[in-house]
Formats: structure tokens, sequence, C-alpha cells
């Protein structure tokens, strides 16, 4: 009893140091976790009343410091010649033995600085395929760049750099916006320098462009040129509501026709990317066709609303589901089914949430429960 006496106080004692530890420690318990910053702003774009400030200096003096000029240098094997006919020649280069002949390409786009631990957001294809990244700020200050991420389903990529005394952009959420608010577009145009345009939101909600897989961008007439790609597109406070992307153009400069990625999504991407190493998107394993007026015709429908499901992944969440080819989905969680657009907000659903499918087959309405799946990152069989 003495040798057991002898041993329980040190254990009594240890366990009390234990239980103080995690009353003020509790990370002790628990596993590191990612967690990354962003400012963002509930403040509305709008100001009511008025019909616009006479100048625009100090959103640009907010938001200009955060946009920076992306180098990117990528070097390129040129082909050889595998026929040598001159036997002197043969004589010194031996097939395997011959000079390879190299040249570096360098091209040139913006990005944005998202907060002071150094993370970047630009576009997937102004840092696509690059062998180097220097990012150059507004300050003259330049540094390398590594990449974090790519999502070329959205055209976005994240890089990061590790220099001090960052400054960064705040978030305003891209669903507020209206047609007709004041933007800016923000980045380095033909390598020329910063530079600043002024425009409105022409539209929102573009999609079908055939430009990236998830498309839902906004439309400006602020003038974006080549080298703006990655830039940001901001509202008249000097907050981030875009990242400039693309235009429409048939000479290769701006005809009034831009294109932005929304705050909203590139939020999600860089999260997704930074704390998980890809973009989680929910998936419901379907392939769609939009009704047309010929098709609804022949479906006996009244009206051209809904989609018409003109394929099944096998043992996907809509399989499972029981939903068929032929099927025409009317609403999703009922809210109407709105064009491709209705489908491409499935991404935002997390893997597992519930999801009620409304949808007409052979004239009848039925309704299912589909669990929404995680998208495969490669196109799994139909």
């Amino acid at each position: 009893m003495r040798k057991l006496s002898f041993l329980g106080w040190p254990i009594i004692t240890g366990v009390l140091i234990a239980i103080i530890l995690l009353q003020f420690f509790p990370q002790l318990l628990s596993p590191p976790v990612t967690t990354v910053e962003i400012r963002e702003t509930q403040l509305s774009t709008h100001v009511p009343g008025k019909s616009g400030p006479v100048s625009y200096a100090e959103a640009v003096e907010k938001a200009a410091p955060a946009v920076v000029n992306i180098y990117t240098r990528t070097l390129i094997e040129q082909k050889r010649h595998h026929v040598i006919k001159d036997p002197l020649f043969k004589k010194f280069y031996e097939l395997g033995d011959m000079p390879q002949r190299e040249r570096i390409q360098s091209s040139l786009g913006s990005g944005v600085i998202l907060n002071a631990h150094g993370y970047i957001i630009t576009n997937n294809h102004v840092i696509a395929g690059a062998d180097s990244i220097v990012i150059v700020l507004k300050d003259g200050r330049e540094a390398p760049a590594e990449i974090i991420g790519t999502d070329p389903e959205t055209d976005l990529a994240i890089l990061k750099t590790n220099m001090d005394n960052l400054p960064s952009v705040t978030l305003s959420p891209s669903d507020s916006l209206l047609v007709g608010d004041v933007v800016l577009a923000i980045g380095n145009p033909f390598g020329v320098g910063q530079t600043v345009t002024m425009g409105i939101v022409s539209a929102t909600g573009r999609n079908s462009l055939g430009l990236n897989t998830y498309e839902d961008f906004l439309q400006t007439d602020a003038a974006i040129n080549p080298g703006n790609s990655g830039g940001a597109l901001v509202d008249a406070h000097g907050n981030l509501i875009g990242i400039n992307s693309a235009i429409f153009s048939k000479s290769g400069g701006s005809q009034g026709i831009g294109f932005a990625i929304p705050s909203n999504l590139a939020k999600k991407v860089m999260t997704d990317l930074i704390t998980q190493g890809r973009v989680v998107r929910g998936w419901m394993g379907v392939e769609i066709q939009e009704l047309t007026a010929n098709l609804a015709e022949s479906f006996g429908l009244q009206e051209m609303s809904g989609l018409i499901v003109a394929g099944i992944y096998r043992d996907g969440p809509a399989h499972k589901a029981g939903l068929q080819p032929g099927d025409i989905m009317l609403s999703l969680n009922g809210k109407p089914v709105e064009g491709r657009r209705s489908m491409i907000g499935i991404a935002d659903f997390t893997p597992g949430e519930p999801l009620e499918v409304e949808y007409l087959r052979e004239g009848k309405q039925f309704t299912a429960k589909v669990t929404v799946g995680e998208r495969p990152l490669t196109r799994p069989s139909s």
C-alpha cells in the first residue's frame, strides 16, 4: 500500500497540471487550422441622392497600392534538326549531342494582394506554364512569387510572396451590384505601368460565353486591355468587386465590353485553394440541355422554363436519387430553374447537403431528394 500511495501523488499532480494547462491553452487538443484573413465590408456601393462624386481619387488611393504588376518568364525549347546532311558537321556532333536551342518568352499581367500575409489573386492564364514569376508593387518594390494553387475552371490562381509591409484590398459583396454602378479597373495594360479606367457595370451574371467552365461574369465598359488580366475591378469606394479577366474585341484592344470574375466567386476559390489545395464544388452528376421553343412544344410545355436532363453519370448523386435522361428539372430547393446559371449555383453547395429537385417526367411532376456530391477532378463515365 505504501508503494501505491507513493505513486499516487505524482499521478494526481500530473492530472491537475494537465487540466490547468487545457483551461488556459485549449488549442493543445485541437489540430492546426489554416485560416484565411480577408478584409470585407458590407458598405453599400450605392450613394442615395447623389449622381456621383466629382473625383474617385480616394477610391484609387485606397485600392491601387494593392494592385501589382506580374511578370512571368517561360523557357521554350526550340525544335532542333534531326537530319544532318553534312558529314563533316556530323563528325563533331552526333545526333544526341546536338546543342539545344532555347529562348525565353516573357509576358505580363496584373494581380491583387488579398491580405498582409502576401496572398495574391490573378488569372490562371497569366501565370500558366511560367518558369518564374515576379511581382512589382506600385511603390516600386519587387519580389519573386510562388504558385499556391490554380483553378482553370474559373481562370483564377493564387500566388504568394514573402515581402513585408504589404498593402491589401478590401472585398465587397458582388451580389449587391446593380447595372449602372460606377466601377474602376486598375491594372498594367500593355506594360505601360499602373493605369486606372472608369466605367459602369453593364450587366451581371454573364455566362455561356465559352471562356470558362464556371461563368458568372460582371460585364463593364471600363477599358480593359492586354496586361489588365488579373487586375482589380473596384467600386466607387475602392473595394474589390471583381477580377478583370477577358474582353470582347475584334481589334485586340478595348471596345467597351470587358468581363470580370465577381468577388464572391473569387473569395471561395481563394479560400479553398489556400486551405485545401483544391476548389471543393457541389455536384449533381447530370448533363443538361436548355429548352428551346421547339423542344418545349415537343414536351407539351406552355413555358420555356426548366432544363432537360440530357445525361446522367452512373452512380452519381442524381442517378442515386432516381433522375433519368429526358426529365425536365423545374426547380432546385424551391427556386425556379433559370437556364445554366442555376446549375452553376450547385457548385456553391457543400458536398453532403440535401437538394430537392422538382422535375417533369412524361407530363407528370415529381420530387427527388438529391444528396449533393463533390465534383470529381476527372470526368467520370456516364
